[in-house]
């Protein structure tokens, strides 16, 4: 936890994520990477000498027509003194029932996100943090070159100007393993996704296709982060 919450500080501190004062909600999945950076910014809470409040806030999906057994992680929220806001959604039902989207992970992480920012707006809050990490960065990297002919990635941080939101990935620089691992470690109450496309993914495949390429290039993925931070490329 300690190697991963400077890693945590780093990204925060290099990219000026938090100011005296905010307001920052966590979106929180049920999933390892959002649990571990909600206790990492509790954690970073008690000592950082810019003060700020944190807010859980979880979008359910609903997949299926069932909501997540969430309990867990309001116990743990319980246990870090942090609120937490779970709304229920409609769209698993849009998503696979309604528009029986081939690809939906693009269009549900989209919704998603549109909700986790009206309850930002509506509770108060005026940044968001997301759990994507520096595993993520590097596949959406390769995914927008293989698939979109361009190249561009998701930023570190960037500022919603029509909804006065500031989005915050302040996970970029820890590796998915490590991660893992940590959440082991800790314990922490992973929910695991009720999603019918979980592992079928464009994102799974360049996953696969990027480990096989370590093989051959060694830290490939911190490489195509330094690429992105030595081309200024997307606020990197």
């Amino acid at each position: 936890m300690e190697k991963l919450s400077g890693k945590v500080r780093a990204a925060v501190e290099k990219y000026q994520m938090i100011e005296e004062g905010d307001k920052i909600a966590v979106g929180v999945s049920g999933g390892k990477d959002s649990l571990f950076l909600l206790c990492a910014l509790a954690a970073l809470a008690r000592y950082y000498p810019r003060r700020f409040s944190l807010l859980a806030v979880t979008a359910d999906p609903c997949f299926g027509g069932r909501e997540m057994d969430l309990s867990p992680i309001a116990r743990l929220c319980g246990e870090l003194g942090v609120p937490y806001i779970i709304e229920k959604t409609n769209l698993g039902r849009v998503i696979f029932e309604e528009r029986k989207e081939p690809n939906p992970c693009s269009l549900c992480a989209r919704m998603r996100r549109g909700i986790l920012h009206n309850i930002c707006v509506r509770e108060g809050a005026n940044k968001l943090a997301l759990g994507h990490h520096q595993d993520d960065a590097a596949q959406t990297l390769l995914m927008n070159l293989f698939y979109g002919g361009k190249l561009g990635c998701f930023s570190p941080k960037s500022y919603l100007s029509r909804k006065k939101i500031t989005l915050l990935r302040p996970l970029v620089f820890c590796e998915e393993r490590e991660i893992a691992k940590a959440c082991a470690r800790m314990g922490l109450p992973v929910v695991k996704s009720g999603c019918p496309a979980d592992g079928l993914t464009a994102r799974k495949d360049t996953e696969e296709l990027i480990s096989a390429l370590e093989g051959r290039f060694p830290d490939l993925k911190a490489k195509l982060l330094g690429a992105m931070q030595r081309a200024g490329l997307d606020g990197w």
